[in-house]
């Protein structure tokens, strides 16, 4: 068993290196930190600005950017699956369908996670405590599989995908716009999975006296709301593919 997952990894990672728009999409985390810890920095000191002041917008937007690139990928390499029939084919194989499915979203989950730590880590904004950007990095990553899900649930090809993962890539925007209210009408942008972690990014960096819900509540029902949200995005997945 263990050697078919392997197997399935490897295949994985060729499949991600083979198509051009795959591979550059896999150094997206990597030119996040680099934006994060060099262009932010030198734009404020050539413009005049201080970072410090929008320090919770920029490290938002830059780690919730990544779980939408990984997620991006999960989809359309699922997409190339069903095109190719591998799917079905997976019946004939010892794995199940739903294990086959959770292990390749399971890899996502994984890489979002350590790409997250990253992009939060090298920017070096805001000055997170090392706990706090592994907990939030892991509540971000669960948005990684929902999107992949999502792509495959409402397309049935990788231009349809595409389309799709621009359309849901709008939902990024409120988060962000969420960071400017500190009251109760911030409640309003809660809807989006990315609200979650980046009000807690926003905790860790202005302090809880700063917003209308404390880190942990910030964390913890965002936690139970991405999970929420995956078992429901991935009964969507089976029903509306028929898997």
């Amino acid at each position: 068993m263990s050697e078919m997952y392997m197997t399935f990894l490897t295949s994985e990672f060729k499949k991600w290196t083979r198509d051009p728009m795959m591979r550059f999409m896999l150094y997206y985390p990597l030119f996040f930190g680099l934006i994060g810890r060099f262009v932010l920095p030198w734009a404020a000191e050539t413009s005049d600005f201080s970072l410090d002041q929008i320090a919770d917008v920029a490290v938002v937007a830059l780690t919730l950017m990544t779980p939408q690139v990984f997620g991006a990928l999960a989809g359309f390499s699922i997409l190339d699956d069903r095109d190719d029939r591998i799917l079905t084919s997976i019946n004939v194989t010892p794995l199940s369908m739903h294990q086959f499915l959770s292990f390749r979203l399971g890899v996502v989950t994984v890489l979002t996670f350590v790409s997250c730590t990253y992009v939060m880590w090298f920017s070096d904004i805001g000055g997170m405590p090392l706990s706090g950007i592994l907990a939030v990095a892991f509540l971000a990553a669960l948005s990684a599989p929902m999107t992949g899900l999502l792509i495959n649930a409402f397309s049935d090809n990788k231009v349809q995908g595409f389309a799709v993962m621009k359309g849901f890539g709008i939902l990024l925007l409120f988060p962000i716009a969420a960071l400017f209210f500190f009251d109760a009408t911030e409640l309003w942008f809660s809807f989006a999975p990315g609200f979650w972690p980046a009000k807690a990014i926003s905790g860790l960096i202005r302090g809880d006296e700063m917003l209308y819900l404390s880190y942990n509540q910030y964390y913890f029902i965002g936690l139970a709301y991405a999970l929420a949200l995956n078992v429901l995005v991935y009964r969507l997945f089976v029903k509306r593919t028929r898997l």
